[in-house]
């Protein structure tokens, strides 16, 4: 498997102690010059934040706080200074919220990710997370980069181009959300063609363990990373596979949710994420996710802290096909149809597909014109079941994901 990235990752914890110590107040004062943060950091001084500990008392940034800024004072609602020199792209992810990247060495820290699967020079890596709009293709294209990789930019769709272009250019390595290689190597399998991939880098969605056996049994390793957006790399799995990595460009603290108050270690909480990226310095911005910490250190010798991996939303927030559908688009659905009382999005697998199923309440209508609807606002197809109003459970629920997810990982 992989050698380490760099030093950064074997630190000792009384060096990472040290090394944060300098960090942190360099990224408060950097984050004070920021109208975003003039009313929730004007009394921090940041020459007194040089640990994990003196994080807590201070503000959570939640993405809806930021959606709202972005909206009341233009691009990067005053949490990121476009004129930076080390900003090069402007991306949009659902929201709209729009997020600052760069093209600059490895900015959003992917390299480690491929790294940790094995992914290095010699490799051609079949990047399929999307290029429009949303960084993720950037992401790990910048991460192949890092570690001396070639990239076929190959994007989503196009099952059967996507195995032309594998076969005749011969990639070794996937990129893409963790179900759609399986789509790629069964038309593989349908077109005859024998694919040379046998590492895979995936994230945008749960690995489950029959996926990842599913791989194994064909020759593939594959791993996952957790990143946002908003954040780039969060945490990545090693060869190891007990829990996930935390990266070394971030701090992360697992907060009761709704709160920034810190649990107590191994419980369950919010992922609360403070970036030392110098171009976009969120402060305790809120994931949404949920996770725990996994004590003690990875057998693989990497030595910073541990969780268990994506263990749920803290909102009724779901991540289906890779994208994550949120109750306000719900919300907006029921408002395009004046029949319709009620709805509710119910996530399942088939295989090891997603399926994303949305019941409505209604005393008749279009099934058509609801399945447009659903495209539209959810920004996915699915299917619709139309039930009889007042039938669906009084329980506020309008995200219901009935997916079995292995919290080992």
């Amino acid at each position: 498997m992989s050698q380490y990235f760099d030093t950064l990752e074997t630190r000792s914890e009384d060096q990472r102690a040290e090394d944060l110590a300098l960090a942190l107040p360099a990224q408060f004062a950097r984050a004070k010059m920021l109208p975003g943060y003039a009313r929730t950091l004007s009394n921090v001084d940041p020459e007194l934040v040089t640990s994990v500990e003196a994080l807590a008392p201070l503000p959570v940034l939640r993405k809806s706080e930021l959606s709202k800024a972005q909206s009341l004072a233009g691009l990067m609602g005053g949490y990121a200074d476009l004129n930076r020199p080390g900003i090069t792209h402007v991306f949009q992810s659902p929201g709209p919220i729009y997020e600052p990247g760069s093209n600059g060495a490895d900015w959003f820290r992917f390299g480690r990710v491929l790294n940790a699967v094995g992914i290095g020079a010699g490799d051609i890596v079949q990047n399929c997370f999307s290029y429009h709009l949303t960084p993720a293709g950037i992401m790990f294209e910048s991460g192949a980069r890092a570690v001396g990789a070639k990239v076929l930019p190959a994007g989503v769709g196009q099952t059967e181009m996507q195995v032309r272009a594998a076969a005749d250019v011969g990639t070794t390595a996937y990129a893409g959300t963790p179900d759609y290689l399986k789509v790629i190597l069964d038309k593989a399998d349908e077109m005859g063609e024998r694919l040379k991939i046998f590492k895979a880098t995936v994230g945008g969605g749960a690995l489950f363990p029959s996926l990842r056996q599913e791989y194994a049994d064909r020759g593939i390793t594959c791993l996952q990373g957790y990143g946002t957006a908003d954040l780039g790399s969060i945490a990545y799995e090693s060869e190891a596979m007990e829990g996930m990595i935390i990266d070394e460009g971030v701090i992360v603290e697992i907060v009761t949710p709704g709160t920034g108050t810190p649990v107590a270690q191994g419980e369950v909480g919010e992922v609360v994420v403070t970036t030392l990226n110098p171009d976009y310095p969120l402060i305790r911005f809120a994931t949404g996710d949920l996770s725990a910490v996994l004590p003690g250190q990875s057998p693989c010798g990497r030595t910073n802290m541990r969780i268990k991996g994506w263990m749920g939303r803290a909102d009724q927030t779901a991540k289906i096909k890779g994208m994550f559908v949120r109750p306000e688009q719900v919300a907006a659905l029921v408002a395009r149809h004046d029949e319709v009382g009620k709805a509710r999005v119910v996530a399942t697998r088939n295989g090891e597909m997603d399926v994303m199923t949305v019941q409505i309440e209604s005393t008749g209508g279009d099934q058509d014109a609801y399945g447009a609807s659903i495209a539209e606002t959810l920004k996915l197809r699915g299917a619709v079941e139309i039930v009889a109003p007042g039938s669906l459970p009084n329980d506020g629920i309008v995200i219901e994901d009935r997916r079995v997810y292995d919290q080992a990982n």
